[in-house]
């Protein structure tokens, strides 16, 4: 199919038109006009946990959108089920992660043949049978959306805390399951993050509850057979631009508080033999300064940037006098090498760090100070550490994959430097290796720096300028994007497609020195490294203009705004998820719950006139033209925490009202889902077919892909 073909069929079709409903403010002496602010709920807290308390006006309008895309899509369902059909036969249904060891018990996470939802069992650490505590397709089996939060034993293994969400809305309600039994105790702790810390007596446990604006603010302890309205409020944190989380610290002795926003870090811990003690401060907040704690015995072990280590160090201290003035230099700051985190065991210490975009993992001797690393050949890949339910060990285990290999899970003996490979993943209808390439090329961007990019083809392409591209990216928070295997990309690549990732400005895929590029006022490097990427890739013969779709999700959908808006003329389309691209309406409410936390990264217009400016002068919402775009598929969820509904819902009636020429545009909201689109595994299949789907007719290969 042609794109003229796709001018002709959106033609036929009539498209819904939004109202406007004109709202003005005044910020900063600038006044501007939202037609479409009526789009957001006014009592959007209230929809986050009740859907079906949405205005009717509102839901009439989003139902209309998505008949729309489905009209202009029908004509794509047989290629849709044909790449779910692909993509599901590339899953081994039963899967199973490798046990984790822990005392008499090794702990693993399964599918059974067709299941939607993850199993979470045991079996006895030197052989028996296993045995099922949850099972997560009977517990989804009364709900439309099901997601597993937290989960993790009790010290003594007769008991597992494990959460849920079950409207998408990132509201996790905990309860306590018997192992013997299989039965849930009457303990319901609702409305919080989902993570658990259990005490060293098994008798309560250390939990985050969300306040009224779904902020993680408060540590709260739950005692088992009470009621949450007993519960005892162990840490509040008062700054609303900042979140609270918990986790159990590397020798299991203590609970971690981690608290922090995109700059700034304070950790506190609670001694889970003594619950009743108030949280140790380690080290207060100093802004810019970010720290993580992992402990051994008397010893801290602190990642940080402290001291100008844009790239960060690993220092130590005393755990009895852990401030700042006692840190010492173990692993000192080196620039270009990113350290992104550390694992503690009781004689080892474990680092995963980055160098220009090529991850390696490197171990200490604790008692000799000899190091050496573990790395791979290909030229684009990805390493993780797996961490352990046990501290005084000497396996390590760490995950491998590239664009062109499937995950493998090995275990490490630190100790002898030797590996076994304990799992492979499993491509059940066949992959080869050796038919697809990967491989790296660097773009140049608007000024001079090197922007990696990372390749996916089937082997034998020809550099014509001809094939089809897939360019993703995202570039924001210091997240760096993997070069890792994903199966359903095989789906593009075996029509002629080739996949690319932009490890733009923004993330830290080159040190964190590359994520301060691309905020705040360096936002907009991100947006043109993306361009440049498209022009590299274009350049180097993989692709050509118009050949290129565009792809990313959340923050990586602001980019997809923003690249349309700037660079449109290089997409046929563009795919943007769950997209923040009403960014300065958004920065200036200060009631939503990720603004305040955000203000670090997007900077506050509330309070800054050089914020709001910088922000107008990209936020993708506000700087729509009169103007053609590409072909455009947002994707939003109705109870999305994290970007709401109504942001993809403004850009696309604006879009629609103002561009000129070019399109279709299309909204899909899940009216059942959030930030994470559907919930199972094989559901969310379904929306990758539409992606890929769209993508194909962009590109004008849909019917082709279809036979």
């Amino acid at each position: 199919m042609t794109e003229p073909a796709i001018e002709a069929i959106s033609s036929q079709i009539n498209p819904p038109v939004a109202p406007r409903r004109p709202r003005s403010f005044t910020r900063h002496g600038i006044t501007l006009s939202d037609d479409y602010a009526w789009l957001k709920d006014e009592d959007w807290q209230e929809v986050l946990r009740e859907p079906s308390r949405l205005d009717p006006d509102i839901r009439k309008y989003l139902e209309a959108e998505n008949a729309y895309t489905d009209s202009l899509l029908g004509h794509t369902t047989p290629l849709q089920k044909k790449l779910v059909r692909e993509m599901r036969g590339r899953i081994k249904e039963d899967d199973s992660s490798v046990p984790s060891p822990d005392g008499p018990y090794a702990y693993f996470r399964k599918y059974r043949e067709g299941g939607q939802h993850e199993m979470f069992g045991r079996i006895p650490r030197n052989g028996g049978e296993s045995h099922i505590a949850l099972d997560g397709d009977a517990l989804a089996k009364d709900h439309q959306y099901f997601r597993f939060g937290g989960s993790r034993h009790s010290y003594d293994h007769n008991l597992q805390a494990w959460s849920a969400d079950t409207k998408g809305s990132e509201y996790f309600s905990i309860r306590i399951r018997d192992w013997a039994t299989g039965k849930d105790h009457h303990d319901v702790v609702e409305e919080t993050d989902g993570a658990v810390v259990w005490t060293r007596d098994c008798k309560s446990f250390f939990y985050v509850k969300l306040d009224d604006n779904h902020r993680p603010l408060q540590v709260w302890r739950h005692r088992l057979g009470t009621a949450q309205a007993d519960d005892v409020l162990v840490y509040e944190e008062k700054d609303a631009g900042w979140f609270t989380h918990i986790h159990e610290s590397t020798s299991g002795r203590f609970c971690v508080i981690a608290g922090g926003d995109h700059e700034t870090s304070e950790q506190h811990l609670i001694d889970l033999a003594d619950p009743d003690t108030p949280p140790r401060l380690i080290a207060a907040r100093e802004n810019g300064v970010q720290y993580s704690v992992a402990d051994r015995g008397d010893e801290l072990f602190i990642l940080t940037n402290a001291g100008d280590a844009i790239d960060f160090k690993i220092v130590t201290a005393p755990l009895a006098s852990p401030e700042r003035a006692n840190w010492r230099d173990l692993i000192p700051h080196r620039a270009g090498v990113y350290i992104i985190e550390h694992d503690l065991y009781s004689g080892h210490l474990v680092r995963l760090q980055r160098e220009n975009a090529l991850p390696e993992i490197v171990i200490r001797d604790l008692a000799t100070g000899d190091e050496h690393s573990i790395a791979f050949d290909e030229t684009a890949y990805s390493l993780g550490t797996m961490g352990s339910y046990e501290f005084d060990t000497t396996n390590l285990r760490f995950s491998y994959s590239s664009m062109t290999t499937p995950s493998e899970v090995y275990d490490y003996a630190m100790a002898t430097r030797t590996r076994i490979l304990r799992k492979r993943q499993e491509i059940p209808s066949g992959h080869n290796p050796a038919d697809y390439v990967t491989t790296r090329i660097m773009a140049r961007s608007h000024d001079g720096a090197e922007v990696p990019v990372s390749i996916l083809h089937r082997r034998g392409l020809k550099l014509d300028g001809s094939a089809p591209l897939l360019l993703y990216g995202y570039g924001s928070y210091g997240m760096a994007m993997p070069a890792s295997f994903s199966s359903n990309r095989l789906s593009l690549a075996d029509r002629g497609f080739v996949y690319a990732i932009a490890h733009i400005r923004g993330g830290a895929d080159k040190g964190w020195g590359w994520y301060l590029e691309g905020k705040r006022e360096k936002k907009t490097n991100s947006f043109d490294d993306f361009a440049a990427c498209a022009r590299a890739l274009c350049d180097a013969g993989y692709t050509s203009a118009k050949r290129i779709v565009g792809h990313g999700g959340s923050a990586g959908g602001m980019l997809m705004g923003a690249a349309a808006n700037r660079s449109g003329e290089l997409f046929a389309g563009i795919v943007a998820e769950v997209p923040f691209v009403d960014v300065l309406n958004t920065m200036l409410d200060d009631t939503l719950p990720l603004t305040p936390p955000e203000w670090p990264e997007w900077g506050n217009p509330i309070e800054s006139e050089k914020d709001f400016r910088t922000i107008l002068s990209y936020s993708p919402y506000d700087n729509i033209a009169a103007r053609e775009y590409p072909a455009v598929l947002a994707m939003g969820g109705l109870t999305d925490p994290r970007v709401t509904y109504w942001e993809p819902a403004k850009w696309i009636a604006r879009l629609r009202a103002t561009m000129t020429g070019g399109g279709p545009v299309l909204l899909r909201t899940n009216m059942g889902a959030g930030h994470g689109g559907a919930s199972g595994r094989f559901d969310r299949l379904d929306e990758v077919a539409i992606v890929y789907a769209f993508a194909l007719w962009a590109v004008g290969l849909a019917d082709k892909a279809e036979a």
